[in-house]
């Protein structure tokens, strides 16, 4: 009886045991099934939800596309999109049991496994689409445990939290198909030339069978390897059911055609100049990235008039129309259109020759001293502001002002001229006369109202014939001239309208600043003036048959001694419906290159071909300008033509050394002597 109940207490004793083992067993799993889900819950995957590096598609002033930017080969494209036969060569050569494991097929590791020591190689791996999915997303190639542990964390979490479908369509578009295509969609494209829905079977088998060794397997190269592949992909697809018979011969039958040079995007890389300058605006004033330019998808909407970029490009590209160079060294050039009513920059070009992606962008980045194309901003327009009028009388005398003795381009003098003969004849003398009259500060403010950079150095009187340390550039010019087309009102030159991201959210926008920078008045008298320019004066050969523009000539001479030419020379001009501004000129001026002509006889003749093809499809506009006084209108036409009304020149004493001698009806003026070079026109 006490042997039984010994036997009885042993018993309960393993059952205890038993059932205390079970129960840290169970604990134990619960405690590893826990701290699984905690590592899979855990598994940071919402870069799956970035959009993939897309191409940025730039639209023009009419919502039409105009150029795209891409940093990459990649097109995303939703699955619906995608034929039946390529998922299905997908699922039976990289995953056949995909619908049915949960991220990680442990049959097919096995069966991997199997396959591999049979044949003493590496012959089959045994990732599913989720596991791939997951190492081309967030891991690296290497082989270690550590890796392929992280790899099957971040499989289950992508598997709890897509459906198959949705990491299918991540899949296909985050592979690599070689030769620079990621995505099937790009794939299609480049090996094919056809849109990704227009695969056939047979392709569709092809590229499925690149995934497995892109380079080595690729149809451009290595086309026989290519079809074998794509054989064995049709096999397996016949093996699994996907294909009958008669479709897995017909597939393995067909010819496919492959592309050798892959068709390039009309819209890839045009309008060079003008997109290079977009980037700079949306990074500058919207704070993006140029990552996010080149690859964020964006929809960027613009001021860009596509004729008008066209027909300047076209006068770029026509090199009869630009000096040429003793030694092959290209004259270079930049010029800006603008709209002046809105500011919108609607065609620019920044240099001849190879353009260099992001390189000097001389339509914006140049600076170089405007020349007698600053006359009418520092000098005439505060003047008519203070009183003076078009027909104002102005000394032509010798001057000398604290040691500084402005030079006319012919080294004469004339006594007393107008403010109109004054312009349009280029002279420097009244202009320089005229603001010490008026008073160098009012020059300075009205500069800084036209928005003009200024340095503390550019405050002397060369500032009247367009002595500047820092100088300008076209489109800061084009922005000027168009206060006097607009009414006396700046708006600030832009090429973007709107920037929309790849969800279509508004990310930017642009917002005009009106800024009055003159009267009505004024800004029509300065048109008036402008137009005489045009009209019989330095800038005559920039006239366009039927057409009323006004504007102004400028270059600035070499400071070299011995070297009569110029350096710079500056064309501003415009119509009421059009802006235009031209530099041109070498980027290294020395003893070599400089130019021999003057902006009259080269910038001028430029300017009329861009202005004149631009304006080509655009309806004649004529200036409308009310407050201009009807006296004013017709002085001319009572008075006798120049130079007749102009009185007889006075002869200048002979010059000092190191003054560069006037070239036959060139309008050239000599700067302030305080280290900002030479003369201008």
């Amino acid at each position: 009886m006490e042997a039984q109940s010994r036997q009885q207490m042993r018993q309960t004793r393993r059952r205890r045991c038993w059932l205390q083992a079970l129960v840290v067993a169970a604990l134990a799993l619960a405690a590893v099934v826990a701290a699984l889900e905690w590592a899979i819950d855990r598994q940071n995957i919402a870069a799956l939800e970035t959009p993939l590096p897309a191409a940025t598609i730039i639209y023009d002033e009419h919502g039409r596309i105009a150029s795209k930017l891409a940093a990459a080969n990649i097109e995303e494209v939703p699955i619906d999109r995608v034929p039946n036969y390529f998922l299905e060569a997908i699922v039976a050569t990289e995953d056949r049991r995909f619908y049915e494991h949960d991220g990680v097929d442990y049959y097919g590791l096995l069966r991997a496994m199997w396959r591999n020591i049979r044949a003493g190689a590496w012959v089959e791996g045994g990732s599913t689409i989720t596991q791939q999915l997951a190492k081309n997303v967030f891991l690296t190639n290497e082989k270690t445990l550590t890796r392929k542990w992280k790899e099957w964390l971040i499989a289950q979490k992508i598997e709890r939290t897509y459906s198959k479908q949705e990491i299918l369509e991540m899949y296909i578009n985050r592979i690599y198909f070689g030769a620079g295509a990621w995505g099937v969609a790009s794939a299609a494209k480049t090996y094919f030339g056809k849109d990704v829905s227009e695969l056939t079977l047979s392709e569709s088998a092809m590229l499925v069978g690149l995934i497995k060794a892109p380079s080595a397997l690729s149809p451009v190269r290595h086309y026989d390897k290519a079809v074998a592949r794509r054989n064995v992909v049709l096999s397996l697809m016949k093996e699994q059911g996907y294909i009958d018979d008669q479709e897995w011969i017909a597939a393995k039958n067909e010819h496919i055609a492959i592309q050798q040079e892959p068709k390039r995007d009309p819209y890839a890389g045009k309008y060079p100049y003008y997109v290079d300058e977009l980037i700079h605006e949306a990074i500058a004033q919207y704070g993006l990235t140029q990552s996010d330019v080149l690859s964020g998808g964006l929809r960027i909407y613009t001021e860009l008039d596509p004729n008008m970029q066209q027909a300047l490009e076209a006068v770029y590209a026509n090199d009869s129309l630009f000096p040429s160079s003793p030694d092959g060294v290209p004259v270079q050039s930049g010029a800006v259109l603008l709209d002046p009513k809105t500011g919108g920059v609607k065609a620019l070009v920044g240099g001849r020759g190879r353009h260099v992606f992001r390189g000097f962008n001389r339509a914006t980045e140049l600076r170089r001293q405007p020349g007698s194309t600053l006359k009418p901003l520092a000098v005439y327009t505060p003047a008519l502001e203070q009183g003076y009028g078009p027909f104002s009388l102005l000394k032509d005398e010798p001057l000398n002002l604290g040691g500084y003795r402005p030079q006319n381009y012919d080294h004469t003098h004339r006594g007393t001229v107008t403010m109109y003969e004054a312009i349009i004849h280029s002279l420097n003398v009244p202009a320089v006369w005229l603001l010490n009259e008026i008073g160098l500060d009012k020059g300075m403010e009205a500069l800084h109202r036209f928005g003009l950079p200024l340095e503390k150095e550019d405050r002397q009187l060369g500032i009247a014939l367009g002595g500047m340390s820092r100088g300008v550039s076209p489109l800061e010019m084009a922005e000027a001239y168009a206060v006097f087309a607009n009414d006396g009102v700046r708006l600030d030159g832009h090429l973007i309208t709107k920037i929309v991201d790849a969800y279509g959210r508004k990310v930017a926008e642009w917002k005009p600043r009106r800024t009055v920078v003159t009267s009505k008045k004024v800004a029509q008298q300065m048109t008036f003036l402008l137009e005489g320019v045009i009209r019989e004066g330095t800038g005559k050969r920039a006239a366009i048959p039927g057409r009323e523009l006004a504007g102004k000539t400028g270059s600035t001479e070499m400071t070299i001694p011995g070297i009569d030419g110029v350096k710079d020379q500056w064309m501003v001009g415009y119509t009421p419906q059009l802006v235009g501004a031209l530099w041109l000129g070498y980027d290294r001026p020395d003893e070599t290159h400089y130019l021999t002509t003057t902006s009259g006889e080269t910038a001028a003749i430029i300017f009329r071909h861009m202005m004149e093809k631009a304006l080509a499809d655009e309806p004649v506009v004529r200036f409308s300008l009310p407050l201009v006084k009807q006296a004013e209108r017709e002085h001319k036409k009572r008075e006798p033509k120049a130079p007749e009304s102009v009185p007889p020149k006075v002869k200048e004493k002979p010059r000092t050394p190191g003054h560069e001698k006037g070239k036959n009806k060139e309008k050239k003026e000599k700067k302030h002597g305080k280290g900002h070079g030479g003369k201008h026109e």
